[in-house]
């Protein structure tokens, strides 16, 4: 070796540049390597051995395994996922025990969605009969009182009167997923909506974003077609399981998803993010065309071509499989099938009745905290 020559040690990773010394110590460059979790920049890790003696040179960054299990296969990563890097963590024995603490909020979130649908409902009937007497003397009131000719405000109220139940129901969550893919749009914040607004079972946070990747989108499209799906059965579904329990099911539906996918990834080792509202809108699509199978659909950009319900859901749960089965990763296959399973289980199963008929208790004990205090 040569004193105060520099040669070229090759690294997976672009090299490092390593200069030897007579005493076996070594000076190490900068070597460069992504950062876990960063945006596309690039951060620089600098290792320095300040004095020549008999001290180890730094241990050299390996690259980190990717999630499909191989340290040399690329991540494939779906167009509708931010371009970030998730901590990825390597299959192991003990990885079922990260599903232990998403099983109990699972359980424990849809049983409180629920029962606070049931105590919703009471508070509604409750108030039915003011709201009529209401409505009356408004009508009253707006025949004496002189219109008003352009008034924005009046235009608003008229928009959101003539919308169907389930369309004003659903508004509320439409609204919350857009303000979501805004704050993607903000690179402050990117590191914050990776790490509870995706859901990952090798995230340090794991159950908070079952529900707030519900809510999230990275891409427009996505977002779009998304929420046009939902608008378009939310008057269907309204109709079936009323207001209080529609929005119990739909919430459930994004966590009870969101643990399906977590179980996938777990089992087959394969990790990464995932986001968006499509599991609680397939539970949505499953109940419907379960409960309405002779009702005609179409494709958004074909709509001369129409099929029924039942054969849609068949088609879809069809695609869905084969793609868990041939490890397709541009959708979360595992997350639409335990929706649209959670939706015909729903309904087969009558859910919606069986719910509502054992409420009974649990409105008494809200009617005694209502009345005495807590």
């Amino acid at each position: 070796f040569l004193c105060g020559g520099w040669v070229q040690t090759p690294t997976r990773d672009g090299g490092s540049w390593a200069a030897p010394t007579q005493d076996g110590g070594s000076w190490a460059a900068p070597t460069r390597d992504r950062a876990p979790g960063s945006f596309g920049g690039t951060e620089f890790n600098l290792f320095i051995q300040q004095k020549c003696g008999f001290r180890k040179a730094p241990r050299r960054v390996e690259p980190r395994r990717s999630d499909t299990g191989t340290s040399g296969e690329a991540y494939k990563r779906s167009s509708l996922i931010p371009p970030v890097e998730e901590t990825v963590f390597s299959p192991s024995p003990y990885s079922i025990r990260t599903l232990v603490k998403p099983l109990f909020f699972t359980v424990g979130f849809t049983g409180c969605a629920f029962g606070s649908a049931a105590i919703w409902q009471y508070e509604s009937l409750k108030s039915r009969v003011q709201s009529y007497f209401d409505g009356l003397k408004a009508d009253w009131l707006d025949s004496i009182r002189p219109q008003k000719e352009g008034d924005f405000r009046k235009e608003i109220n008229k928009w959101w009167n003539n919308l169907s139940d389930g369309q004003r129901t659903v508004t509320g969550i439409i609204a919350a997923n857009v303000i979501v893919c805004c704050l993607w749009r903000v690179p402050s914040l990117q590191r914050t909506m990776v790490r509870y607004f995706t859901s990952n079972p090798a995230s340090k946070v794991l159950c908070s974003p079952m529900l707030l990747s519900t809510f999230s989108h990275f891409s427009l499209f996505h977002m779009a077609a998304n929420m046009y799906v939902l608008w378009s059965f939310s008057s269907s579904i309204v109709n079936i399981l009323g207001q209080e329990q529609f929005m119990a099911v739909y919430l459930s539906a994004g966590v009870i998803s969101n643990f399906v996918s977590y179980m996938c990834k777990v089992a087959t080792g394969r990790y990464g993010p995932s986001l968006g509202a499509s599991g609680a809108i397939m539970t949505v699509l499953a109940a419907v065309c379960t409960k309405i199978p002779e009702g005609r659909l179409a494709i958004i950009l074909l709509p001369m071509f129409t099929f029924t319900a039942g054969n849609a859901l068949k088609a879809i749960i069809a695609m869905d499989t084969a793609g868990l089965i041939l490890g397709w990763r541009f959708f979360d296959h595992a997350a639409h099938l335990g929706g649209a399973l959670f939706g015909i289980g729903y309904i087969i199963t009558y859910g919606h009745e069986l719910i509502w008929k054992n409420r009974e208790p649990l409105v008494k004990i809200w009617q005694e905290v209502r009345t005495n205090g807590p």
